[in-house]
């Protein structure tokens, strides 16, 4: 899905750096839509929250910060718990996956030498 250039390669131009990077906030952006969307439906069902208090919660827990309202069925306790470790796991992937696109365009910088010539045609 995301291909990067190799070390003896011409890195990309910034048009195509952009549109690299823009293809990662819009993954991110996805997963993220996805995984919010998930846990709303869990705390609908778990703890009968409205869609908007759901909304509240599972934002909360997928940014890092806690659930809002107390969590009170046995169900309910167990989508919480099992959303919060989700979310920080999905936290990390999703950080390497925006980030990856720049430490790649950094660290091809120091390795790419526009000297050498390329054994690719």
């Amino acid at each position: 899905m995301f291909n990067y250039e190799k070390r003896d390669e011409k890195p990309l131009t910034k048009l195509a750096f952009i549109l690299r990077f823009a293809r990662s906030v819009i993954t991110v952006l996805l997963i993220v839509g996805v995984a919010l969307l998930l846990g709303m439906i869990g705390y609908r069902e778990t703890e009968g929250y409205t869609w908007t208090d759901a909304y509240l919660n599972a934002s909360m827990i997928l940014g890092g910060m806690g659930p809002v309202n107390p969590v009170v069925t046995e169900a309910g306790k167990i989508f919480a718990g099992s959303y919060a470790l989700f979310s920080g796991l999905a936290f990390l992937v999703l950080a390497g996956l925006l980030f990856a696109p720049i430490a790649h365009r950094i660290l091809h910088g120091f390795h790419y030498d526009a000297d050498k010539k390329s054994d690719n045609p």
